[in-house]
């Protein structure tokens, strides 16, 4: 029996319903802090892997085959910069110690062409850089356009030690959510999309990591006798984290929270975000500004003319 218009329309509805259901939604929005929303860091799970692929094997299988399409996009948002397009990116890398923003340079910004890439470890700020506002040696770290930015460690250093270390008056810190937020707001008006990860590792997780330092001499290196003084102020970070989080989630400039307990699934999760955020770009190659074919007849020739 041959169905009827009406039959074939709910049963294509019902296609399309399944079709929505069926698509996950972008890592983004799972990732994301709402603006203005309460954020109780205890509440997250650090070992979690919201969206993830099913194991560790698959991950970095997962990882690895996005390196090829974040490498070709990465490459037309370069390509676009020269015919004038300003857009770029930055992301910005925070967390505690060992959580693994010196991991995910490594092996998530080492998909990329590092030609390409402007990489920036803030570290303590020198006698310089305290003479000048404090977003003055962020302004002169940025990505040009057509890069992609890194920042291990940022500005926010400087909401977050310098809230639990006391290194300036709470009122002047107060200032400075609003300041980071009008400063984002604005590299979000001149092209920069920013994409702010905070690397969220559990307390445990953060003793086996220095452990692991402490019982590998090839790793000791990496650790400092001054990583269990701030250890032992994890509560003050955890909240100053969280004020972070909460005051400085914004439209232009969101905050994801990224699981970072499995190194794989952090891994995974920071370069699908890259991914999404690239291919919501969507660079192009930018159109020949010569005659291509002349161009072409004039290369025939003169290569015919030296062979001979």
């Amino acid at each position: 029996m041959a169905k009827s218009k009406k039959d074939g329309r709910s049963a294509k509805k019902r296609g399309r319903k399944a079709d929505e259901q069926a698509a996950p939604p972008p890592l983004r929005d799972l990732l994301r802090i709402p603006e203005g929303e309460r954020v109780d860091l205890s509440s997250y799970d650090a070992a979690a892997t919201p969206a993830g692929p099913s194991d560790k094997p698959a991950g970095l299988a997962a990882t690895a085959h996005m390196g090829e399409r974040l490498a070709d996009l990465q490459e037309r948002l370069y390509a676009a910069s020269t015919a004038g397009d300003r857009r770029r990116v930055l992301l910005v890398l925070q967390g505690m110690d060992t959580s693994g923003k010196g991991g995910t340079v490594k092996h998530v910004i080492g998909l990329f062409n590092p030609s390409g890439c402007r990489i920036k470890a803030f570290k303590a700020p020198t006698p310089e850089e305290l003479n000048h506002p404090f977003l003055w040696r962020v302004m002169k770290a940025l990505p040009q356009p057509g890069e992609i930015g890194i920042f291990d460690r940022s500005h926010y250093e400087d909401v977050l030690i310098a809230r639990v270390r006391e290194l300036v008056p709470r009122s002047q810190l107060g200032r400075r959510y609003g300041q980071i937020n009008r400063f984002e707001k604005s590299l979000a008006d001149d092209g920069v999309t920013v994409v702010k990860c905070f690397l969220h590792i559990s307390y445990a997780q953060q003793r086996r990591r220095l452990l692991e330092r402490l019982d590998n001499p090839d790793k000791h290196w990496k650790f400092n006798p001054g990583d269990i003084e701030e250890r032992a102020l994890w509560p003050a970070y955890q909240e100053a984290y969280e004020l972070a989080l909460e005051r400085c989630s914004t439209e232009a400039a969101p905050w994801y929270l990224i699981p970072a307990d499995r190194k794989w699934y952090r891994n995974w999760a920071i370069s699908k975000l890259l991914l999404e955020h690239l291919e919501s770009l969507d660079p192009k190659y930018p159109a020949a500004d010569f005659d291509v074919e002349e161009s072409r007849k004039r290369l025939l020739l003169e290569d015919s003319s030296v062979r001979r």
